[in-house]
């Protein structure tokens, strides 16, 4: 399956049984990860959001597959504009910088600069456009890397408290979570 091909594929509404198979399907073929990368910049929102739903997915059941295109994967994550898009992302730095990331992941990580994925996090944290998964995302992603960057756990500590004013139940709640793991300022 080529670039065209693919785009063609995930140009219809699918599930995410659907996506599954295909990200097998791509993963078994050994799709070239940085073509995928490239469809989740697609201008038509709807093909990018599937492309990066297919990406995080193919995350998730192969994540050595990410090693050799890591650094390229976090520098397009700065030019995503698609909403959905943003959420997926999100949710794959997440998983990146979690605790209980697979080792190879962690050493993948250890010399990537995640300074502008920070700054993007936050901004996608504060637009107000933004839905609230991709501020969810956002602020876990952060959460995850306060050990490497000290200076994020004050700046998230404010953030959080911002958006609980006037927030959604569900900012609430995650704001309260990580607010209390974040322990005392």
């Amino acid at each position: 399956m080529d670039q065209a091909q693919l785009i063609k594929e995930i140009d219809t509404n699918i599930g995410k049984i659907k996506i599954v198979a295909l990200g097998n399907k791509l993963h078994e073929q050994g799709f070239n990860l940085r073509d995928l990368i490239t469809i989740t910049l697609h201008p038509e929102p709807e093909v990018a959001f599937r492309a990066t739903w297919l990406l995080e997915n193919i995350f998730l059941q192969h994540p050595e597959t990410y090693l050799p295109e890591l650094g390229y994967l976090l520098s397009q994550m700065l030019l995503v504009i698609a909403p959905g898009s943003k959420r997926h992302y999100a949710k794959i730095v997440m998983h990146l910088t979690e605790r209980n990331a697979p080792q190879l992941i962690k050493n993948g990580i250890q010399d990537i600069d995640f300074e502008p994925v920070i700054e993007q996090l936050f901004d996608w944290l504060i637009d107000p456009k933004n839905k609230i998964a991709v501020k969810a995302f956002a602020a876990e992603a952060l959460f995850n890397l306060r050990h490497r960057y000290d200076w994020i756990t004050e700046e998230l500590a404010n953030q959080l408290q911002f958006l609980m004013r006037n927030g959604s139940a569900a900012i609430q709640s995650k704001g309260k979570k990580l607010l209390k793991d974040l322990g005392p300022l």
